[in-house]
This record gives structure tokens, C-alpha cells and sequence, in this order.
């Protein structure tokens, strides 16, 4: 039995379910070779483009900028930067309406071109095999490369890939009318989409690539098949004509008989689909360097004179487009960005260009008349034989306009691609994606709501939590330091204990101890008797020395009076024994006479402050007090 790879490589293909074939409507816009056109006076650059968060300015107002330099920054989840699509000067940044049904106003940059058309400083890489892998994915997220097929998904995500990848499948069905950008792409610059192929074939080593092209595109198909008519690994695979066989999920049934399991995404069974779009890019950012500036735009439709492809830079106003090819608005004129079974109404020609915009479709009243009323379903079917995802839209538009979100999940609702082939073959005219839509949307912010409440209710315990672990922490702070204290003082008191209880003093204190219990009286009050004692000595002991210290200043000049004094005294008694001897020898009065003098000599001697002492003078009064000899009196 054959490998799935041997049948596919033998050039088998399988079915997928429903479908319809709707007109192409190519052929005018194929005419002629893609087209420049001049620069317009201004460009509004949305920041977001692709799925995931905007990207952080890196510019002001006021700022000039170089063709390709970085407007923003990757910020966020799923983040491309957008870069200048030509040199100039940034005249404001505002919210903008931008490209979408409702035209919601988001964060853009408006640039007033200076006509110069100056380019960055440009890296390229022709030898990017020199290169590591997440060199080249950090290369294609810098160039702000996403999905160009309409969904917008971000390149350097599917460059990672989390399996093995078995096949690479490049996405050239192209199988929306009037859409012709990626057919007129593939056949003026298939060797660089080749190039471009190289570099994901380094990145993902896959065990064959295959190429998928629509049947009703021979330029394209010969064109690629000449490109890589030696590369054995690349294979174009030419598929029937038929809607919506471009769809991810339909492309790979159709090639190669797997399916994508219900949410799971391509890589889940080992395969990557990039469109032709995204592929020439990731050709731009490695070989030459440039970032994602600009696209190839169809406009076409019966308003438009010279209806064809051009090279749109981003930000380029739809209007600015329609000028160019020549448009003829009428009375009541429609314009659909996209194509007829995807696309959706442009509330206004002043939106910008961005990287998902493939088509501008102005149709003639003619062409494509406006919907009528929407009658009742008539349950005919027709809507779920032509469904490629196998669902049941009539089911799906009952608990749409009912709000029963969970009856439509439940019904996979999100396996819809939104291709509009129930809508197109329905009898009652009933806009049957426009309420998918709208469901999809009120479901998507029913789950924001739903996250945000519980990451709200997360940060609000979380809250509650830290406060209760601070208050937690303070009181456990105050035990602590509380706990600290007393173990301080503890620590002090048996510190004293052990002091007094050391052998050193212990005899001393305990001498003390006792005299104070000694001390203490009958009624328990401590005696201070000994006390009182102490200080009153201590008071005469300070009076005494006061006294001293006067008379010891003072000894030296009271010396000679106190001399004098008891010489004086000693005379008086000298006198009083020599009037005694007088009266014993009043028999002579000679020697009276001589008595007399002596001690009135002596008297004078004394006065005179003479150093003799006391004792001398004793001595020579008893002598001459016992010495009776008149003779002795006289000498």
C-alpha cells in the first residue's frame, strides 16, 4: 500500500466537503503587470495590523523618519512592529478610524511624505545559511511580517514550531473572485518566492513542500514548476477550481488527506501553511533586508476603468487607490475591501491599506446588486450541503439571534471560516456569517469579561492575603521585640546574680548583706545610728581643719608676741623674787641695786626677742635667786 507521501508525490489529491463555484471575475485584472504608483500626501499607519497587542512608539510628532525605519517596538503578546513605508516627517499621532466593519478608531501615526523616498540603513542576507535559526525568526519578527492571506497571524510564531513539521505547504489557491494579487505575484517573481521558500525549508527541515495552486492560474503554475523544476523536495500541486478550497484546514484535506483535530491548530499533525504573500516577504526581510512596507492590492470592479494589481505601500488611503485605477463612483456606490464572499463594506475610502487588505472591489449596482430583504428560513439545507466545515448554519443562526452562547459552542461555532457559501446559496437571502460574526465577537468579550473578573477576584485575594501575612508580620514584629525585652531583662538580671554570686565580692556583699539586716530595727525599718555617727565625725574632722588652716597661716607672726609675752611674765617673777631678796638683804643695799639691774637686763634681753629658751632663763634666775653672795650679786 502506498505512503500518504508517494500518492502525494504521484500527484493524487483528495476531496474535502461543500464548496461552491461562484464566478472568478480574474480575468480584468490580470491584464497587465503589477504597477507602481506615486506617493500619496499622506499615510496613516495603523500600530496594529495583525493579530496581538500593538507595538510600543518609538517616534514622536514631529520626527523625521527613513523609508523602512521602526515606528514601534514588539510590546506584548503576539507583537509585530510597523514600520515607515517612506521617508518624511510624522505630523501626528491619533486614533484613527481603521480598516474593519466598524471603523473603530485606533492608535495610528499619519506621515506627510517628503517625496525623497529615502531608504534606512539595510542589512541584507543573501548567505543566510550563515546564519542561525533564531537568528532568522528574530530577522522575520523585526520585519513585521504577518499572515497576508486576511488573518494576520503573526510569521515568527509559525516559525517556531512546537512538532515536527512533515509538510510545508505554501498557500497559492487564491479561490475568492475577482482577488488576483497572489496569481500576478506568483507569475513575475517566482524565483524570489522560491528563495523565500529556502529559507522556511532551513527553519522547519520538512519532508516535502508543497505548493497548492488553483487550476484556472496556468501562468502561476508554470511559472513555479520552472522556478523549482530542480529542487526535488518542492512539488506544485495544481487543485480544482473550487470555493473555499483555500482555507487552511480545506487546503490540507486536499492535499494531504489529513485533518486539523476541532481547536488544534496545523502543527498539532506536523504541518505549516504560509501564504504566497507572507512568503515574499520573508524573501524581502532576508535577502535585501527590507522590512513589511508594502503589498500587492487588486482593484477591480465595473467602476474602475483600469481595473488591476498594484504595489500599495501601507497607510495608503483607499481612496488614493481608487483615484489611481480610474474609479467612476455611481449613485449608490458600494466599495468592499476583500472579495465578494469574505470581504465586508468600507464605511469610508479614507481608511489606510494595511497588511491583511488583498482587494478593493468596487462593483457596479449591476454587478452586484444589493441584498434584499431577509426572509424566513424555508429549511431547505442548502446552507449545510455547502458548508466546508461540516456544520449546521441554520442551527447556528437560531441560537445567534437567541444569545444561546453555550448551545453554539456546543455546535462549534468557531470551526467556522466565516467563507460566506451558506450565505451565498441561501433561498431567504439570510446574512447568515454576518450573525456568526457577531456572535463570534460578544462570545470573545464574554470571555475577556469573564478572565478579566477572575484575574480581578485573583489580585483581589491576593490582596486580601498580603494584608492579612503584613498584619500577620507587624504583630508577629511586636511578640518579638516584646519577647526580646523581657529576654533582656532577664539576660541583665542573671547577669547580676552571677556577679553577685561571684567569689570575688561574694564575701563583701554578703558582709554588707548581713550588717543591713543587722540594722534594720524590731519594726523592719533599716537603723541609721551608724550612719549619723559617721557624718558627725566627718563634720568635726572638716571644722578642725578649717580652724588649722588659719592659725598655721598665722604661726609665724604671732611667734614673737607669744616670746614676749612669757619673757615679760618671767621678768614680773624675777622682779617679785628680787623684792624678796631686797627685803631679806636690806642689811646691804648694794646688792638690791645689782638684783635690780639684772633683771630689768634680763626684762630687756627678752623684749629684744632674744632666741634663748625658757629653761636657760629658769636656770639663771634660780641661780641668781639662790646665790645670796653680795660679791657674786655685784659681778
Amino acid at each position: 500500500m502506498e505512503s500518504i507521501l508517494e500518492q502525494i508525490e504521484r500527484g493524487k489529491l483528495w476531496s474535502i466537503p461543500g464548496g461552491v463555484h461562484p464566478a472568478p471575475n480574474k480575468a480584468s485584472s490580470t491584464q497587465q503587470p503589477i504597477k507602481r504608483l506615486p506617493l500619496p500626501e499622506s499615510l496613516t499607519i495603523p500600530l496594529k495590523q495583525h493579530i496581538g497587542d500593538n507595538g510600543r512608539l518609538l517616534v514622536k510628532t514631529g520626527d523625521r523618519v527613513l523609508k523602512g525605519q521602526a515606528l514601534t517596538e514588539p510590546a506584548g503578546h503576539w507583537s509585530v512592529p510597523v514600520h515607515a513605508p517612506t521617508s518624511g516627517t510624522i505630523s501626528e499621532i491619533a486614533m484613527k478610524p481603521t480598516t474593519h466593519p466598524s471603523a473603530l478608531p485606533e492608535p495610528s501615526v499619519v506621515l506627510l511624505p517628503d517625496g525623497e523616498d529615502t531608504w534606512c540603513e539595510l542589512s541584507p542576507w543573501p548567505d543566510f545559511y550563515a546564519k542561525s535559526d533564531q537568528e532568522i525568526v528574530t530577522r522575520i519578527h523585526s520585519a513585521g511580517i504577518s499572515g497576508m492571506g486576511g488573518a494576520g497571524f503573526p510569521a515568527y510564531v509559525k516559525a517556531q514550531p512546537k512538532n515536527e513539521i512533515e509538510f510545508l505547504i505554501i498557500n497559492g489557491v487564491e479561490c475568492e473572485p475577482y482577488i488576483s494579487a497572489d496569481d500576478m505575484l506568483m507569475r513575475e517573481h517566482a524565483s524570489e518566492l522560491i528563495k523565500g521558500i529556502e529559507v522556511l525549508r532551513k527553519l522547519y527541515q520538512p519532508t516535502k513542500i508543497l505548493i497548492g495552486i488553483e487550476d484556472d492560474k496556468p501562468e502561476a503554475i508554470a511559472a513555479l514548476k520552472k522556478a523549482c523544476e530542480n529542487d526535488h523536495y518542492t512539488q506544485v500541486c495544481p487543485v480544482p477550481t473550487k470555493y473555499p478550497s483555500g482555507g487552511e484546514k480545506q487546503l490540507i484535506q486536499l492535499l494531504t488527506s489529513k485533518h486539523v483535530p476541532q481547536g488544534g491548530i496545523p502543527s498539532d499533525i506536523g504541518m505549516v501553511v504560509h501564504n504566497v504573500g507572507t512568503i515574499f516577504a520573508i524573501y524581502q526581510a532576508i535577502y535585501e533586508g527590507k522590512p513589511l512596507i508594502e503589498r500587492v492590492v487588486t482593484v477591480t470592479g465595473e467602476t474602475i476603468s483600469t481595473p488591476g494589481n498594484v504595489w500599495s505601500l501601507l497607510g495608503t488611503p483607499i481612496k488614493f487607490l481608487l483615484e489611481q485605477s480610474g474609479f467612476q463612483p455611481q449613485q449608490w456606490q458600494r466599495v468592499i475591501m476583500g472579495g465578494p464572499m469574505m470581504g465586508f463594506t468600507l464605511p469610508s475610502v479614507r481608511l489606510p491599506i494595511i497588511k491583511t487588505s488583498n482587494c478593493v472591489l468596487a462593483p457596479s449596482e449591476h454587478e452586484m446588486p444589493m441584498p434584499g430583504e431577509e426572509k424566513a428560513c424555508i429549511r431547505c439545507s442548502a446552507c449545510a450541503d455547502a458548508c466546508p466545515a461540516t456544520l449546521l448554519p441554520q442551527q447556528l443562526q437560531w441560537f445567534a439571534k437567541s444569545k444561546e452562547y453555550d448551545k453554539l459552542e456546543e455546535h462549534n461555532l468557531f470551526d467556522c471560516i466565516e467563507c460566506g457559501a451558506c450565505a451565498y446559496v441561501c433561498p431567504s437571502e439570510i446574512p447568515l456569517v454576518q450573525y456568526y460574526r457577531v456572535a463570534k465577537a460578544e462570545i470573545r468579550q464574554e470571555r475577556e469579561d469573564k478572565i478579566k473578573a477572575e484575574r480581578a477576584k485573583e489580585r483581589f485575594e491576593a490582596r486580601n492575603e498580603r494584608l492579612k501575612r503584613e498584619q500577620e508580620e507587624r504583630q508577629n514584629r511586636h511578640k518579638r521585640a516584646a519577647k526580646r525585652t523581657n529576654d533582656d531583662a532577664k539576660s541583665k538580671v542573671e547577669e547580676a546574680s552571677k556577679r553577685v554570686s561571684s567569689n570575688d565580692k561574694s564575701a563583701a556583699v554578703q558582709a554588707a548583706l548581713a550588717r543591713a539586716k543587722a540594722k534594720r530595727s524590731d519594726n523592719g525599718e533599716p537603723d541609721n545610728s551608724e550612719m549619723a555617727k559617721l557624718r558627725e565625725e566627718r563634720k568635726a574632722q572638716a571644722r578642725a581643719y578649717k580652724e588649722e588652716k588659719p592659725a598655721a597661716t598665722s604661726k609665724d607672726s604671732k611667734k614673737d608676741a607669744v616670746t614676749a609675752a612669757i619673757a615679760r611674765a618671767k621678768a614680773k617673777k624675777a622682779e617679785q623674787t628680787n623684792e624678796q631678796d631686797v627685803k631679806d638683804n636690806t642689811s646691804d643695799p648694794r646688792k638690791a641695786a645689782v638684783a635690780a639691774a639684772i633683771a630689768r637686763a634680763k626684762a630687756k634681753k627678752e623684749a629684744k626677742g632674744s632666741d634663748d629658751d625658757a629653761n636657760n632663763s629658769a636656770t639663771i634666775d634660780t641661780d641668781t635667786s639662790s646665790d645670796n653672795d653680795p660679791r657674786k650679786a655685784a659681778v
